[in-house]
């Protein structure tokens, strides 16, 4: 996500490297690259005209500190123009009413039911009862789809699987949350391949009807600039509350998040990546820009972090690495937790530094399976003392694992490594050479590939 964008910004940062000052000439210089980045990554040409238009006329207007350089100066300038540009602030939605109805909008293939299961998860962890309604009554299977979804994080399902009017389903549904106890309603519409009438007009009749105290429109951000222009075509007939970002874990150019802000004056609510129920942010702008800008997003991180590892958990597993004794249970239980944090390449991303010094290096989620295998090839006791595993064990793991001794070498070497990073760690304060560890053993080109 927003690799280009961040490579091609760095580039226009270093025009001003070893300038001792700030001209007309090389701010200029820079802006032109700032520009081009921007328009390079797909955001709207009008809106990069006028961010560096600001970032010029605020960069003039500043004096450079002699603790700081141009360069330095500049980056924070841009950082604070791209927070306003994509809204300043978080943006809360609105969970109001007895109950409150959400309701979602959005083009066929923009991941709005993958989103509907994810903020059910979402507002579930809340503690709110939460209830699917599956008004999408033309696309085959998406009743079942929504089914399947409710069913991993927990929450029930209307439908009406022989009624094809969405507007007496979503009003039936509603009535039906009133009557058992449910506070949340989320309403999964249809959607089409292209904007036309009939939509538009369907969509507008179930809004009248439920009056959501939060309506969204959910954009497939890889779409680009035709998410921008959707979304606009979709705010001047529902007047909708706020955005969602989908499948930002692509390669996308980023350029749809920085644009449709400013372009329909609405603000991003969430941003989804991956598949995962888990995979869904509030969307921060000032954290974006962070990682646009390649310095990380340590507290987004920490936060999903809290979000999956209970607190007893981690205690016991802080005493065992302080007294040498984390051993592959212990492993294979952190990988289950982080795997349910989302995309890797995505969570190594944030930490500051080594997101861009990984840019180029392919992470594989799959990458976990052979690790997985090995691991659940050894015995209870070889599990719990690693120092057992000595060649004859280490072919039978290979073998019974469907690896070969190579990849199996290269775990053991890599867990040891990890262990001895693991002592030198202060839990979350050197964190940075852990996750780094851990990268290289979920999915970095190398021996376990």
């Amino acid at each position: 996500m927003f690799d280009n964008l961040s490579t091609k910004l760095d580039k226009a940062f270093k025009t001003l490297k070893g300038q001792g000052s700030i001209t007309e000439i090389n701010v200029a210089a820079t802006v032109k690259e700032i520009r081009r980045a921007l328009v390079d990554a797909d955001v709207n040409y009008k809106v990069a005209k006028e961010v560096t238009d600001k970032i010029k006329e605020e960069a003039m207007g500043r004096d450079v500190l002699v603790a700081v350089s141009p360069g330095q100066l500049m980056t924070k300038i841009v950082y604070d123009e791209l927070t306003q540009l994509m809204g300043g602030e978080k943006q809360d939605i609105q969970v109001k009413g007895d109950p409150a109805v959400i309701l979602l909008s959005g083009l066929q293939g923009s991941g709005k039911t993958t989103f509907a299961g994810k903020l059910a998860a979402h507002l579930k962890k809340q503690g709110r009862q939460v209830l699917l309604v599956a008004c999408d009554v033309y696309r085959p299977a998406a009743i079942d789809q929504l089914k399947v979804l409710a069913e991993q994080v927990g929450v029930d399902v209307y439908s009406e699987p022989e009624n094809k009017n969405p507007v007496d389903i979503s009003r039936n549904a509603v009535e039906f949350a009133r009557k058992n106890n449910k506070k949340v309603v989320i309403i999964d519409t249809a959607g089409r391949l292209a904007v036309d009438e009939q939509m538009m007009a369907e969509i507008e009749q179930v809004k009248r009807a439920v009056n959501p105290s939060e309506t969204l429109f959910v954009v497939d951000s890889m779409t680009g600039q035709d998410a921008v222009n959707t979304a606009k075509t979709f705010n001047d007939r529902l007047n909708f509350d706020g955005v969602v970002l989908t499948k930002l874990d692509g390669d996308s150019r980023g350029g749809a998040a920085l644009s449709i802000r400013a372009v329909v004056e609405k603000p991003i609510k969430f941003i989804s990546t991956g598949e995962k129920m888990e995979a869904l942010d509030l969307f921060y702008p000032d954290r974006m820009a962070q990682r646009i800008l390649g310095m990380g997003d340590v507290i987004s991180l920490v936060e999903r972090a809290q979000q999956q590892f209970d607190e007893e958990e981690a205690k016991r597993i802080n005493q065992k690495i302080r007294k040498n004794q984390f051993n592959f249970d212990d492993f294979l239980s952190q990988l289950e937790q982080i795997k349910k944090m989302g995309n890797i390449k995505d969570l190594v991303g944030m930490i500051p530094g080594v997101g861009k010094a990984m840019k180029d290096v392919e992470i594989d989620d799959d990458a976990f399976k052979p690790i997985e295998a090995i691991i659940k090839s050894m015995t209870p006791k070889e599990r719990a003392q690693p120092e057992l595993l000595n060649g004859s064990r280490r072919k039978r793991l290979a073998q019974g694992s469907g690896t070969d001794i190579q990849q199996v070498n290269a775990l053991m070497k890599q867990f040891e490594d990890m262990r001895k990073v693991m002592r030198t760690m202060n839990k979350m304060s050197s964190t940075k050479g852990g996750m780094a560890q851990m990268a290289k053993m979920m999915g970095m080109k190398g021996p376990l590939r």
